[in-house]
């Protein structure tokens, strides 16, 4: 039987079993999308990265990443994780600095890497400058389909919306960090919504304890109930910021925190360069630890 080698992290955190869990799976070549699909539904993972070498020569892989449910264009800890990795197989031990490019469906995505200690941090430049997404998000609809009230939702000059960067989410601002906590998706007001919004998951925000946001994403269309960190949906957000009025010119840099609810913290770092014009470049900082290795059967034929 065939047999590929893989590794877990968890991402946006220096502790294992803290962040967001990712496996990658290397040499995968030759797979085809419905192996990967099976392969990726057997980790039941928010999102596996397979590994295969890269078209350009100069650059450090060509990656697809997979959802249990479907492949995506672009997503965060899986490019994080897989240059923390790819990038620690290269140096080995001690401490270093690296910047590859990786390969990846919605574009080339440069992330640096360093190592000091025993804490590894990778860094991304987001492939697409985030931008309005079509569809329609009744803020009424929104409050019903996460069991809040009306008043619940928006502070300051934040309101619901629409965004999009390789992906699309909705974005919605809360009002307070209880008001977060008590957010649940309900149905079918929840279906209703992703179904007007033409998105699958929804990313909540509010002012945070010691971090400038705090946030829960739900993805029940996307086979993941809720997610502990969300590297895309965090770029994205810049777009979110901008639109509210909460982005200066000039450099401006966000802690964020997630995972909070789920027992699963996670810290993401947020750089927003921000010109006269616009948003000029969406940039994602975070750690990764590794947690597991082993080797994952390939499955035979096209298993969808």
């Amino acid at each position: 039987m065939t047999a590929l080698e893989f590794h877990t992290f968890d991402v946006f955190t220096t502790h294992p079993f803290a962040g967001n869990p990712l496996a990658v799976v290397l040499g995968a070549e030759g797979l085809t999308p419905g192996q990967m699909q099976a392969m990726a539904r057997e980790f039941a993972l928010s999102e596996t990265i397979f590994v295969a070498p890269a078209d350009n020569p100069a650059h450090a892989a060509r990656v697809r990443i997979f959802t249990p449910t479907s492949e995506l264009p672009f997503a965060g800890h899986p490019t994080i994780g897989c240059a923390i990795l790819l990038a620690g197989l290269r140096a080995g031990a001690g401490d270093f600095d690296a910047t590859l490019v990786l390969e990846e469906a919605a574009g080339p995505v440069p992330v640096t890497v360093s190592r000091r200690g025993d804490v590894t941090e990778a860094e991304f430049t987001a492939p697409v400058i985030p931008h309005a997404a079509p569809g329609a998000a009744p803020p009424a609809l929104v409050a019903q389909a996460l069991d809040l009230a009306p008043d619940d939702l928006g502070f300051g000059h934040h309101r619901v919306a629409l965004w999009q960067g390789g992906v699309g989410y909705l974005y919605v601002p809360v009002a307070s960090l209880d008001a977060l906590a008590r957010a649940w998706p309900l149905e079918p007001h929840w279906s209703d919504l992703m179904d007007r919004a033409g998105v699958d998951s929804a990313y909540l925000y509010t002012p945070g304890a010691g971090v400038d946001f705090q946030a829960r994403l739900f993805g029940f269309g996307s086979g993941i109930f809720e997610d502990p960190a969300t590297g895309s949906a965090a770029a994205i957000l810049a777009a979110q910021l901008r639109a509210s009025r909460a982005l200066p010119p000039g450099p401006q840099v966000f802690a964020l925190a997630q995972g909070v609810e789920m027992g699963r913290p996670s810290q993401i770092w947020l750089t927003v360069e921000h010109g006269p014009d616009g948003i000029e470049a969406v940039r994602i900082k975070g750690a990764a630890v590794a947690v597991s290795s082993g080797r994952i059967a390939v499955p035979q034929g096209r298993a969808e």
